[in-house]
C-alpha cells in the first residue's frame, strides 16, 4: 500500500516571514519524518507531498496514493483544516482522521460547544464575541477566560486570559483583537484540575487509550496552558496518570463527545474540572499533534505502554476499516 503524507512544516512558514506563534500548529521535520519511518517500519511504502498547494499540483499530474496520511493545519480560514479532506473527497482519495465537515466544526470552540452542551455533557458557559464593542452584551460572573474560538496549540493565550474584573476582560479582548484574533471565546473560568484524553478510532470502534493530568509546577502560579507552557513545558507542567476512578470519568466523557460529533480515527478532548470537582468539556483536537516526543497523544500513549509505531498502525487500521481497504 502507498501512503502519500501531507504537513505544514513549520520550517518552510518560518523562512516566508511567519513568526513561532503563527506557525506553531505547524510541524517539525522530526514529526514528518517520525511518522513516515513508522510507516515504513510497517511495511508502507510511503511518498511525502506536503501542504495542500502541492497536493492539488501533484494531483494535477495524475498522482495518487492508496490512502493519505493527513497531518496539514492549514494557514487561513476558519475551514482551513478541512482543506486537505476536500481536496481528497473530491478525487475520492481516502485518508486519515475526520472530514471536511468534522473539522469544520471543531476548529470553532463555540459551535462545538454548543452541540456538547445540547447533548447533555457539563461545559462551561460561554460567550462568543466578534468585535470590542459587543462586550457590554458579556452577562457571565469573573472570573472570566478569554481565548480566540478559532486557533488551537495554545495561540492567543497567556497569564492576560484569565480576567477578573471588567477592565481586565477589554484589555484581553482588545489586545487579542489587535492581534488578529477574531472571533473570541469567553467562559467562566474552571478552576480546578486539568486533564487530556486520547481516542483512537471511529464510531462504535473507538476507545479511550488513557487520560493523563497537566500538573503545573508550583512556580507557575496562574496554571494557564498557554502558548508559552506547552513550547516549554519541559520547564513548566509536568503529565501523570490520575487516579483510575478520575481516568474513567475521563474516558467517559471523551468517548461520548467523540462519538457524538462523529470524529474519525483518533484524536484528543481535553477536560478540566470546575471549583467543585465536576468535570467540564473544554475542547476537542481531531487532528492532535503527532510529534512522538512531545505532542500530547503519543505522550498519553508512552504512558499507557503503547508505542508510537502501534498508535500509527491503529490510525492507519481505523482508516482503512472505514474505507474497506483490508480486502
Amino acid at each position: 500500500m502507498n501512503i502519500g503524507i501531507t504537513y505544514d512544516l513549520k520550517s518552510d512558514y518560518l523562512k516566508m516571514g511567519f513568526s513561532e506563534e503563527e506557525v506553531a500548529e505547524f510541524d517539525t521535520e522530526e514529526t514528518v519524518e517520525g511518522i513516515e519511518n513508522a510507516l515504513k517500519s510497517l511495511g508502507y511504502e510511503t511518498n511525502r507531498i506536503g501542504h495542500v498547494k502541492n497536493l492539488i499540483q501533484l494531483i494535477q499530474q495524475g498522482k495518487r496514493w492508496d490512502l493519505v496520511f493527513n497531518i496539514c493545519e492549514g494557514l487561513k480560514g476558519s475551514g482551513r483544516e478541512a482543506q486537505v479532506p476536500a481536496v481528497l473527497d473530491i478525487y475520492d482519495i481516502p485518508y486519515t482522521f475526520s472530514d471536511v465537515c468534522i473539522m469544520s466544526l471543531t476548529l470553532n470552540k463555540a459551535f462545538t460547544k454548543h452541540i456538547v452542551k445540547n447533548a447533555g455533557f457539563k461545559t462551561a458557559d460561554f460567550q462568543l464575541i466578534h468585535h470590542i464593542g459587543e462586550l457590554e452584551s458579556i452577562n457571565l460572573p469573573y472570573p472570566l477566560f478569554v481565548k480566540p474560538a478559532l486557533e488551537g496549540t495554545g495561540k492567543g493565550i497567556d497569564e492576560t486570559s484569565l480576567v477578573n474584573n471588567k477592565n481586565e476582560l477589554f484589555s484581553a479582548c482588545l489586545q487579542r483583537f489587535n492581534n488578529g484574533y477574531t472571533p473570541l471565546l469567553i467562559e467562566e473560568f474552571l478552576s480546578g484540575r486539568e486533564f487530556t484524553v486520547g481516542i483512537i478510532g471511529s464510531g462504535e470502534n473507538c476507545k479511550a487509550v488513557g487520560a493523563m493530568e497537566v500538573v503545573f509546577n508550583k512556580h507557575k502560579e496562574d496554571n494557564i496552558y498557554s502558548f508559552d507552557t506547552k513550547a516549554h513545558y519541559e520547564n513548566l507542567v509536568k503529565y501523570s496518570i490520575p487516579e483510575d476512578s478520575i481516568v474513567q470519568l475521563c474516558a467517559e466523557m471523551a468517548v461520548g463527545i467523540w462519538k457524538l460529533l462523529g470524529c474519525y480515527d483518533a484524536g484528543r478532548i481535553d477536560v478540566r474540572m470546575d471549583r467543585n470537582g465536576v468535570l467540564n468539556f473544554i475542547e476537542i483536537n481531531p487532528l492532535a499533534g503527532l510529534n512522538l516526543i512531545h505532542s500530547d497523544l503519543p505522550i498519553i500513549c508512552r504512558l499507557n505502554g503503547i508505542s508510537f509505531q502501534t498508535l500509527i498502525q491503529e490510525i492507519v487500521d481505523a482508516a482503512k476499516l472505514r474505507y474497506n481497504l483490508n480486502k
